[in-house]
């Protein structure tokens, strides 16, 4: 009786201690190898790496999107998609499309609707034209789009960000170009974020030292 009592009061230290964002590098959380340049200036920036395919991802997304809208003015928040393997590159350059076009707020959800809800296939640039023909994006400007330097050249950066940010799978969230943490090492989607508040503190407090 006195172990088990013993066992259920050290799971509950843990718990608490976890509510409590007590979390370590290593565990929940990881420093990347080399730290990242941002695109956010002064602000601490979050990325989200994520990819259309990934059922996780789009499971996250309504509970990101919540979390996103509370964040405080010297947070900025901003998607990557991950190129993790050839198969992955053709929804990341619909993702650089849609920011060329300023269609992410028409076409975000609905390309992971469609693979996700609808079980759509998406395996083809003219699968991709017809899925934004759909949300109102004309034919000829989704491929002159498609076709673009910015698009091109951002794809490509992003199947460099890989190696660069240590990246293993997705969703990834990393703060301020220093950590990164996922699902798997918080433990939970809603424990990643807590993670993510913690270290965007973290953050915070080192920058307010001068460090």
């Amino acid at each position: 009786m006195k172990t088990t009592f013993a066992l259920l009061f050290s799971l509950l230290l843990v718990g608490t201690s976890a509510v409590a964002g007590d979390f370590k590098e290593g565990v929940q959380y990881q420093r990347l190898a080399s730290p990242q340049p941002t695109d956010t200036g002064d602000r601490i920036e979050v990325i989200e790496f994520f990819w259309y395919g990934c059922p996780h991802c789009y499971h996250l997304e309504p509970e990101l999107e919540a979390w996103v809208k509370k964040l405080p003015d010297d947070v900025a928040f901003r998607r990557v998609p991950a190129v993790l393997g050839p198969a992955w590159e053709l929804l990341a350059r619909a993702w650089y499309t849609a920011q060329v076009l300023d269609v992410v707020d028409k076409v975000h959800q609905p390309l992971f609707d469609a693979i996700h809800k609808e079980h759509k296939r998406l395996r083809t640039v003219d699968d991709l034209a017809a899925l934004f023909a759909a949300q109102g994006v004309p034919e000829a400007e989704f491929r002159k789009a498609w076709k673009s330097f910015p698009v091109v050249m951002n794809t490509n950066r992003a199947r460099q960000a890989r190696e660069r940010y240590g990246l293993q799978g997705v969703p990834t969230l990393v703060v301020d170009g220093k950590y990164r943490t996922s699902a798997t090492l918080a433990g939970s989607n809603q424990n990643m974020l807590k993670v993510v508040d913690y270290l965007i503190g973290k953050e915070r407090a080192a920058r307010k030292q001068g460090k």
